[in-house]
């Protein structure tokens, strides 16, 4: 993994904007590395849910829990500006929390809004592996699949900071699949958790399963909910792999639906909406 980043911590205002009771803040300056892939001046959905992923997964963290559920909602084109998390918790509890995130960015007149949110169940743990099971087919290891680049619609920005190995090709009938891994870390000077490197790509399932070609349609997402029956175990090096199938209906709206794995088997699903419109 490269010394780049997708967010740089920035210092705090000593006045922040809003409410702050019982929230914790930080600020983060996004890179080069966070634009998306349908315009320059926003940054594409992984990195934010990322940094969503990662509030909440260290607010007031506890051993004996562990996020069950995420789901990012995306309030509008994330800009390429300062964005302020705000993090507290919902709903207390012993064997049950709600968390949630927002990141909080400046508009151009000067007000200040949330752009995104995310609200995460973290559920108390149990020992019970005698009960561990899961039904879904696991894919070919990574070292059995060739080095590949996505779609050639999709370059620069974040799209080049992952690597891909492709096993069923995009826009192929049923679920598309692949391998992938971020070349870089979510937020400077930090090793990445687990989560975080697997929702820095997560939102790239959008694309993994879709029908559609890039370059006539656009196929955009407001919000994505990743549910984790296990808890994601990666090192490093290693990959994250999904597959996933795009569906939509006559009207322009759809959804994707897909499977998360880590090295050791399948560890989750996505869902996301889809907003398709022609280029």
């Amino acid at each position: 993994m490269s010394d780049a980043a997708y967010y740089v911590p920035v210092p705090r205002p000593t006045t922040p904007t809003g409410p702050v009771d019982d929230v914790e803040i930080a600020v983060f300056r996004p890179t080069e590395h966070t634009v998306s892939t349908w315009g320059p001046h926003l940054q594409h959905g992984a990195p934010p849910s990322a940094l969503l992923a990662r509030a909440v997964e260290r607010h007031r963290p506890r051993p004996d829990t562990r996020l069950s559920r995420l789901t990012v909602e995306l309030l509008g084109p994330v800009p390429l500006t300062d964005l302020e998390v705000r993090t507290h918790i919902e709903r207390p509890g012993r064997r049950i929390e709600l968390v949630v995130a927002e990141l909080w960015a400046t508009a151009p007149d000067g007000t200040d809004r949330a752009v995104a949110r995310g609200t995460g169940w973290r559920l108390e743990t149990v020992d019970l592996p005698q009960v561990a099971r899961t039904s879904e087919t696991p894919l070919p290891a990574p070292g059995h699949v060739e080095a590949s680049a996505p779609h050639p619609a999709w370059k620069g920005g974040y799209i080049g900071t992952v690597d891909w190995r492709i096993i069923v090709p995009f826009g192929a009938p049923g679920l598309s699949s692949a391998w992938m891994r971020s070349q870089i870390a979510l937020v400077e000077g930090e090793t990445p958790s687990g989560l975080d490197r697997l929702m820095s790509v997560a939102d790239v399932a959008n694309g993994v399963g879709s029908k559609l070609d890039a370059r006539e349609y656009t196929f955009l997402n407001t919000e994505l909910t990743v549910h984790l029956f296990r808890a994601p175990e990666f090192r490093e090096q290693d990959w994250v792999g999904i597959a996933a199938e795009m569906s939509v209906g006559p009207d322009g709206i759809g959804m994707t639906a897909g499977l998360l794995y880590d090295e050791t088997g399948a560890l989750g699903r996505i869902t996301q909406n889809v907003q398709v419109r022609p280029r």
